[in-house]
């Protein structure tokens, strides 16, 4: 596992979540001395994403990935666009909507969905930022435009993500939900809208729901923490605390050794072990509440 200075960490964080750019970013990391003479330039560098990793190549012929558009009435531009994923194998599959961070349909996103359908679901990552010409192939850009745009709208494309793939002709009718920071948030959200049209969703380091939604909940939940989050973790024990009155099934865990953004493996904030071990958890989770998987 890598060690960052934690300044940097928290700065990197607030760039991530706020309208600060790049530039404002390596300024601000710059002026930092960090121990043993590392250049703070040059950690601050390897903080930013690196895109050519990938789990599950494009071309990789146990998968059968396209990019399709559906309606989405009510949302930010009516229409929707995403990255979907069948594995190479016959259908019909689980399905599972794959929700990206606040930057749009990045390629680590992607890579997560090519991973889904390689574990045998049928995946669908929407791109949020279909709107405004979907992810423009930068972070910095695309969190820009994902902070323009009317955020209860974008609740309305998602669902209608979901609901597409739900009633896509290559799912059998069971979905789940998983998705990071904005999308994990996204995934609790989507449980406490959609009812019994979900079964399972799988959060990683998502803010709470509205409470008051928490009694509509009849998905199956597998809560994903990291341990030093104290953003999205303040919601947490209200949550948990509103799943267990309302009689919700769920599991919450806490990944030690982890900050925000641990599963992504395109930043150094990825700790291999606890990335590993969150999503065997989420792939347990997707077996007993969509089907028996088909293995691409």
């Amino acid at each position: 596992m890598v060690t960052i200075d934690a300044r940097l960490v928290a700065l990197y964080d607030e760039y991530c979540h706020s309208d600060m750019s790049r530039r404002q970013f390596m300024a601000r990391a710059s002026a930092l001395t960090l121990a043993g003479g590392v250049s703070a330039c040059a950690a601050a560098e390897q903080m930013l994403p690196d895109y050519s990793r990938v789990t599950v190549n494009f071309n990789d012929p146990r998968i059968r990935p396209d990019y399709v558009s559906w309606k989405s009435p009510g949302g930010n531009g009516g229409t929707m666009r995403g990255y979907l994923v069948a594995p190479a194998t016959e259908g019909p599959f689980g399905a599972v909507l794959v929700v990206h961070e606040n930057r749009g349909l990045n390629p680590y996103i992607e890579d997560v969905a090519r991973r889904v359908a390689l574990a045998g679901y049928l995946a669908l990552a929407p791109d949020a930022l279909t709107s405004v010409g979907g992810y423009p192939g930068n972070d910095d850009e695309g969190k820009a435009l994902q902070r323009s745009l009317d955020r209860e709208k974008i609740k309305v494309d998602m669902t209608q993500a979901a609901r597409f793939l739900r009633g896509h002709a290559l799912s059998r009718g069971r979905l789940g939900v998983t998705g990071f920071c904005f999308g994990g948030g996204i995934s609790n959200y989507l449980a406490a809208t959609l009812g019994d049209e979900l079964a399972a969703a799988a959060p990683f380091y998502g803010s709470a729901p509205d409470l008051g939604g928490v009694r509509e909940i009849r998905a199956e939940l597998v809560l994903h923490y990291a341990e030093k989050d104290p953003r999205v973790n303040a919601s947490r024990g209200p949550y948990e605390a509103a799943l267990t009155a309302a009689g919700v099934k769920f599991a919450s865990y806490t990944y030690p050794g982890t900050g925000h953004g641990f599963h992504n493996d395109s930043t150094p904030r990825f700790v291999a072990e606890q990335a590993e071990r969150a999503w065997a958890r989420t792939l347990d989770l997707f077996t007993r509440t969509l089907g028996s998987p088909h293995p691409a």
